[in-house]
């Protein structure tokens, strides 16, 4: 009744490839159900490995052995031990429901049902630890009151089973649990038949006549995941590389704070469309060229043109299908392959879009350096150590002087467990939403990793109970003194429209559950959060002092004072005719120099004509490369890129809306008072 990722791997290495190629254009095609697909955009190169190249893929993998290992064989058996396990359960339930709803037996005995992998454990990219997607595929006789029913007292009652927990309201319902330590998710998807026998076909686009909204989200993840799988492959050579990128990037992203989908950042279906893109784009590049491609590509992307693997197909059910359209507000579309289409990234917002474009242009910043100095290549580099540098924790709790903690309480460890599920599926609204398009704030970041510990002010009227069973996030943020009016931050306001619209929506209510708000300065963080740092907090003070002195802001308001002395003393020489011939030329020099534009090497101008060629230039958006760079430095530098981004009428309600002082603005952001 499984389909594991072992055999999707088999699947893949053995899967009929078509290719289409010409001197200037070729295209990789995959056959799914009656329809053969092609990608989207075309080959952009299809020049394989060199010896370079494969000698980067030895020290990439050198580095990955030691700081990304895989799962060992005993953890991959005990899973699919647990999988087969929970897959019995599944079929047994199926058939005891159509016998307690009055069914014949040969009607119980055919009913079927299965259970299906998706996501990373499917795909074979699983960390050692990671959770498992699964997907309980029942017929028609089944619905989801006994999903949430018999089958929940199934699992809740097994002697294996562990921290359960259920979000019955959520769009796509879920329960989570873990069995003998495997941590498990696990949705439910209602076919319109009267049996799902072993040899039905999920990637068949008619297994979504008649199924609801939920079911038809529920199916999306395997297949999703299936299609992905085959248009990333077609040769063992591309699907490892499809892997090698998808690991890379997961670990980046986890280290820098950008893996949670719910948190308004990207996940792991996400990454793995953007990856795939890549391979498609370089089919026979190397693992090591193919991680370096991803970076350069997506630091350069011209959002919110679609990320697309293929075209947008509509089966004709009814179904809601992704289309581009003009008034689109969509940030970062990066729309799934399988019907129906959707955008995978609607979470996105302006803040966590501008934290995500920052860490993209750092990474590939740190590639181009290792490939331009020749570092990954050296031979002091053998073991693949300078990879690490791409890999390196965010240094969150140094970067901001000012953060926010959202604290989640409750009066015992089980009702903590189902409020913070429901208030973290909710928070990146809070923080995008009521904070972002309220407050004069130039940049906003939710830390997406919560601590045990309870951050509250110590006037919070909480009981022993609550300080003991609590969660808090952190949200730091800078503040924009060109929109800040006054010398006050007020959140207030935000959090009661939050708790009002958003929170009060968690049935039924749990007395002794709250949302609480606290703020610190950047000197005043607790210091168990710099454990990780090297040196502690102390030694995370002292780097933040660096950073400050490295700001590209700082550096170029310095910039701009430097330009303008050497200007007016150019303009003082030529009035009283001083100074030798020739000096000006020189200074001219200077003043070229420091106003002088790095186009980013013969790589990157490579990278804007392949934009170009997919649609990425004037014509997806009308956007022309220097359009399209010049909206990526307003956005990093937290200018707003579209007026609707902010809510004018809550900003003027809030009492914020023009500059006063600079130095009142100043004064204010160094000594904060809160309300909330």
């Amino acid at each position: 009744t499984l389909l594991h990722s072992t055999t999707l791997y088999y699947t893949l290495l053995h899967s009929t490839t078509h290719m289409d190629a010409s001197t200037h254009d070729a295209k990789l095609a995959i056959r799914v159900g009656d329809r053969v697909i092609s990608p989207q955009f075309p080959v952009m190169e299809m020049k394989g490995p060199t010896n370079e190249d494969i000698s980067n893929d030895y020290r990439l993998e050198q580095f990955m052995k030691r700081h990304m290992p895989l799962e060992s064989q005993q953890e991959l058996k005990k899973r699919e031990r647990v999988l087969t396990k929970l897959g019995n359960t599944v079929m047994n339930w199926v058939k005891q429901t159509c016998i307690d709803k009055g069914y014949p037996m040969a009607v119980a005995e055919s009913a079927g049902g299965k259970l299906y992998t998706s996501g990373s454990y499917r795909l074979g990219v699983h960390e050692p630890g990671a959770d498992i997607d699964t997907i309980c595929v029942t017929p028609s006789v089944c619905d989801r009151s006994d999903f949430f029913g018999s089958l929940k007292d199934l699992i809740v009652s097994h002697k294996d089973v562990t921290n359960f927990n259920s979000i019955e309201t959520a769009a796509v319902p879920i329960m989570t649990f873990d069995w003998e330590d495997v941590n498990i998710d696990l949705l439910f998807a209602r076919l319109n038949v009267i049996s799902v026998p072993d040899s039905i076909d999920i990637d068949n686009d008619r297994i979504l006549e008649g199924v609801d909204g939920a079911t038809e989200k529920s199916l999306n993840g395997p297949r999703v995941t299936n299609m992905i799988a085959n248009l990333a492959g077609g040769t063992p050579a591309r699907y490892n590389g499809f892997l090698t990128v998808v690991r890379c990037v997961r670990k980046w992203a986890k280290a820098r704070g950008l893996y949670s989908n719910k948190m308004g950042y990207l996940g792991g279906v996400n990454f793995n469309i953007m990856a795939t893109m890549v391979c498609q784009l370089y089919p026979n590049a190397s693992p090591s060229n193919l991680v370096r491609k991803f970076f350069l590509l997506y630091s350069k992307w011209r959002w919110p043109n679609p990320v697309v693997l293929t075209k947008p197909f509509d089966a004709g059910m009814g179904l809601s299908v992704w289309t581009s359209s003009p008034g689109n507000r969509e940030l970062m579309p990066i729309i799934t392959p399988a019907y129906p289409s959707m955008n995978s990234s609607l979470s996105v917002s302006r803040q966590t879009l501008q934290i995500m474009i920052e860490e993209l242009v750092r990474a590939n910043a740190i590639l181009e350096e290792m490939w331009r100095s020749g570092e990954a290549r050296e031979e002091g580099n053998a073991d693949g150590s300078m990879w690490g540098r791409l890999f390196e924790p965010s240094e969150f709790f140094a970067s901001y002087g000012h953060y926010l903690a959202l604290v989640i309480v409750g009066p015992n460890k089980a009702d903590l467990q189902s409020w913070t599920g429901f208030v973290e599926s909710r928070l990146r609204k809070l923080v995008s939403d009521q904070l972002g398009k309220s407050l004069p704030l130039s940049k906003l970041q939710l830390w997406p990793k919560k601590f045990e510990l309870c951050c509250a002010s110590p006037e919070s009227n909480l009981t022993v109970a609550q300080r003991a069973n609590s969660y808090t996030y952190f949200v730091g943020f800078s503040v924009d003194k060109y929109r800040m009016k006054g010398s006050q931050l007020n959140v207030e306001k935000q959090v009661q429209n939050f708790k009002k619209f958003e929170l009060s929506r968690f049935s039924p209510p749990l007395p002794g559950t709250d949302l609480l708000t606290n703020y610190f300065s950047v000197k005043r963080l607790p210091p168990v959060l710099f454990e990780g740092y090297e040196g502690g907090k102390e030694g995370a003070m002292r780097r933040r002092r660096e950073m400050m002195e490295n700001d590209p802001k700082r550096k170029e308001k310095k910039r701009r004072e430097k330009l303008a002395a050497m200007k007016a003393k150019l303009e003082g020489m030529k009035g009283d005719g001083s100074g030798p011939a020739g000096s000006g030329s020189g200074e001219a020099d200077a003043v070229a120099d420091v106003d002088g534009d790095d186009s980013g090497g013969e790589e990157a101008q490579l990278m804007d004509s392949v934009l170009d060629k997919i649609g990425g230039g004037e014509g997806a958006d009308g956007k022309t490369r220097e359009e399209a760079a010049d909206d990526r430095r307003r956005l990093l530098g937290g200018e707003l890129i579209d007026e609707e981004d902010i809510d004018d009428e809550r900003l003027a309600a809030a009492g914020y809306g023009g500059s006063e002082d600079a130095e009142k603005t100043k004064l204010a952001i160094e000594v904060p008072l809160w309300r909330g």
